[in-house]
């Protein structure tokens, strides 16, 4: 076989992992977070200054917050609870450091201490958890389209042919949700000044970089031959265009229904595309073409498995605006995001229930068709995966509370509450220190360019399998590669930062 056809067989007729192994690997990112903030608090309670070097800042950031993820994935795979454990084992024991060497007058009896947390008020202009969610989606993606082509990153992590749940097509959904957080019409722009489907207009015109990308990426994986797994999307279609023509549709339907009715919407989406699967060919064709022996002719032939798994990713789609729209809803207190939280764990205990009924009586999930088992996972885990967030920033609002005047980037600011003569006047930090702190963040870095980061793990990966025999490489060369390759792409973001250079022209 050759190299190409080598590597394709590589990556295709996977079957996935369990539910439990996923839930444990997205548990590292949010306990590195956690990790990170409170090393940062410790540093502030022992030196009584911030971390202010970009140098050092951003090689805690990447040992912190993206060296375990990649071991995780790796090497570590075959123990998946090991990292989490000892990051929160990590986590808890400078936790304890830093309550029992606070100083003397922030020592008040705990009863009061959480008292106080709950009474909190939190900057409602911005929620980190939500910057925080998107970046590591965006990293852990690019982690993976690299990593597995390396022996070490387990097949039952990478995209599965048929049916199954893999982290890689967890990765998809979670790209589409991660999107639609912060669309236009979640973040209300354009919809005050202007009527419905003029802002369409301007929807129809920012996704052109996404199409430009998608046609790029076609002709330079064709023109150099290289290796591609056909049932993921088809000969010719990508994630490029799927990103784009979701993105389309969902403008327009919110353009047609309200917007706070869009999981209505999304059910009604997931629920008539997995009613036609099941009552029409249309399971049959996805699965095996138009002829039943998975021949590619003609366009929808080809690339049936892009083209079709629309309509799930649409479903996807809008019920994540309607969970962007529950998180812009003003919680400007402590008590508030716990109670948000709540809701959120009681809407993802109800979305596994679905799931558990709808795999065992409808259809198992299938990332290649996004049939409705996929679209309740996909929810299911973003969501567990964002409150995993959430808990992480109000346990460093908490620390914060302990430690007066630290201060941790991409976290809540504390302010004054809103009855007061000034608003939004952060007690926990002063204003410039939280200032550099989110100037040398790398999440603050990644964020800013996160299509360019994206674009540029793709061309790295695609630079990497060209001049390395990745499958068969030995595990310390494969983390060197990888810690490279991520660290390059973090430093280039982090370069662009500091000189407040972003790359969006459109």
């Amino acid at each position: 076989m050759s190299q190409k056809h080598l590597k394709e067989a590589f990556i295709s007729n996977l079957n996935g992992t369990s539910l439990l192994e996923i839930s444990l690997g997205l548990s590292v990112a949010p306990l590195c977070l956690l990790c990170r903030g409170l090393l940062l608090i410790f540093y502030y309670l022992h030196h009584e200054k911030h971390l202010s070097s970009r140098k050092y800042s951003l090689l805690l950031d990447f040992l912190m917050l993206i060296s375990p993820l990649l071991f995780s994935c790796t090497v570590l795979s075959p123990v998946p609870f090991f990292m989490p454990t000892i990051i929160a084992a990590f986590c808890a024991r400078i936790f304890s450091k830093i309550y029992s060497q606070r100083k003397h007058e922030t020592s008040v009896p705990f009863r009061q201490m959480v008292k106080d947390f709950q009474e909190m008020y939190l900057d409602p202009e911005y929620i980190p958890a939500i910057t925080v969610f998107r970046v590591y989606v965006n990293v852990l993606t690019s982690i993976s389209i690299l990593a597995v082509d390396f022996p070490q990153y387990p097949r039952r992590y990478a995209k599965t042919e048929t049916y199954g749940t893999g982290v890689m097509d967890l990765g998809v959904g979670a790209f589409i949700f991660a999107n639609a957080l912060v669309c236009p019409e979640v973040r209300q722009k354009s919809y005050v000044t202007q009527p419905k489907f003029s802002s369409l207009g301007r929807q129809f015109f920012s996704v052109w970089p996404l199409i430009f990308l998608g046609v790029g990426r076609l002709l330079s994986v064709k023109s150099i031959e290289y290796h591609e797994h056909t049932s993921e999307y088809g000969v010719h279609w990508n994630f490029f265009f799927t990103l784009a023509f979701v993105r389309l549709a969902a403008s327009l339907l919110l353009a047609i229904f309200p917007k706070d009715k869009s999981w209505i919407v999304a059910l009604n989406l997931a629920v008539l595309y997995q009613l036609i699967l099941n009552t029409t060919s249309l399971k049959t064709f996805i699965l095996h073409g138009g002829d039943g022996r998975d021949t590619r002719v003609g366009f929808l032939n080809a690339n049936r498995e892009g083209l079709l798994s629309l309509f799930g990713y649409l479903a996807i789609y809008m019920a994540s605006v309607q969970v962007g729209l529950c998180l812009q809803k003003c919680r400007n207190s402590v008590k508030g995001w716990i109670e948000a939280a709540r809701f959120l764990l009681l809407t993802v205990f109800v979305l596994f229930v679905f799931l558990r009924v709808s795999q065992a009586y409808v259809d198992p999930v299938s990332r290649r068709m996004a049939n409705l088992s996929y679209c309740i996972w996909v929810v299911a885990h973003c969501l567990t995966f964002f409150i995993c967030f959430v808990v992480t920033d109000l346990t460093l609002v908490l620390t914060k509370l302990l430690v007066q005047g630290s201060s941790v980037p991409c976290c809540w600011n504390v302010v004054k509450p809103p009855n007061t003569t000034t608003k939004h006047t952060t007690e926990a930090s002063p204003v410039g220190a939280e200032g550099k702190l989110s100037h040398a963040c790398l999440i603050s870095a990644i964020n800013k360019n996160q299509l360019l980061f994206f674009l540029l793990a793709n061309v790295m990966t695609g630079t990497v399998n060209m001049l390395i025999d990745t499958i068969h490489s030995k595990a310390a060369f494969t983390l060197c590669v990888l810690h490279l390759y991520m660290f390059l792409n973090c430093l280039i973001m982090h370069i662009l930062h500091a000189k407040n250079i972003v790359l969006k022209f459109w």
